[in-house]
């Protein structure tokens, strides 16, 4: 016999804000514990201004380069499409999902799946660095491997764009238990929208952007995977139950 304690969000409804093509795992984990969830996308992944020319270019000289830096497993399907197959220079990436989409091992992960982390543990060097990631990507990794003695080339893998949900589904995110939020782009669509009592962001980034957008942010995962943010989910409501 299924227990509470097995499915401890039985009759919750927890909104998720992922792409489609992006929310499966995290759909499952929450439909798992019992809950119904809300899928109401607010970003899209679409190809980079350059049409990834960019990218390609990096590629077709990737033995210049010490290390490849990603920071998203949206950056890292890309790098793969286009690079050959490896070996590659030394990988970095910022979180274990990144790592998953490459097929291989990576040379470095932090133990915290943020930017800032990743420069904590990043070896100081005076070769050349690739960074791919999204446009309008935070400097912080740029920055901060320069600081170290990098030569980093920083290049736009692929860009997201707001995604507008339809009333209705505005309307049901209102009645909702809880909202997920795995990205900083979402608080650009959801700014002043009727929202659930427990808004949980998978890392701070996404907690900061939210802010700054008037979303009061319940509980930020840790660690900042889907695992993490099921789990801040599960006892955020188990809170508000009092």
């Amino acid at each position: 016999m299924t227990s509470s304690t097995d499915r401890p969000l039985t009759g919750r409804v927890v909104a998720v804000t992922r792409p489609p093509e992006q929310a499966a795992e995290l759909v499952d984990a929450l439909v798992a514990l019992g809950a119904r969830v809300l899928e109401i996308p607010t970003i899209a992944i679409i190809d980079a201004p350059d049409a990834g020319a960019a990218l390609a270019t990096a590629v077709d000289h990737l033995d210049s380069y010490a290390w490849i830096v990603l920071t998203s497993a949206n950056g890292a399907r890309r790098f793969v499409a286009a690079a050959p197959r490896p070996p590659w220079p030394a990988i970095a990436v910022v979180g274990p999902k990144t790592a998953d989409v490459l097929g291989v091992e990576p040379a470095l992960v932090p133990d915290r799946f943020v930017a800032e982390s990743l420069l904590e543990v990043f070896p100081v060097g005076t070769g050349r660095v690739l960074l791919a990631q999204a446009a309008g990507a935070r400097r912080v990794l740029a920055e901060g491997l320069a600081a170290k003695g990098w030569t980093v080339d920083a290049v736009t893998a692929y860009s997201t764009e707001p995604v507008r949900p339809k009333r209705e589904l505005l309307h049901e995110l209102a009645t909702a238990d809880a909202l997920t939020l795995t990205s900083g782009s979402a608080s650009v669509v959801l700014e002043g929208q009727r929202l659930p009592p427990v808004v949980v962001a998978i890392g701070p980034v996404a907690a900061a952007a939210a802010r700054t957008r008037d979303i009061e942010i319940t509980a930020v995962a840790e660690p900042h995977t889907v695992e993490g943010i099921v789990d801040a989910v599960t006892q955020a409501l188990r809170r508000v139950d009092g």
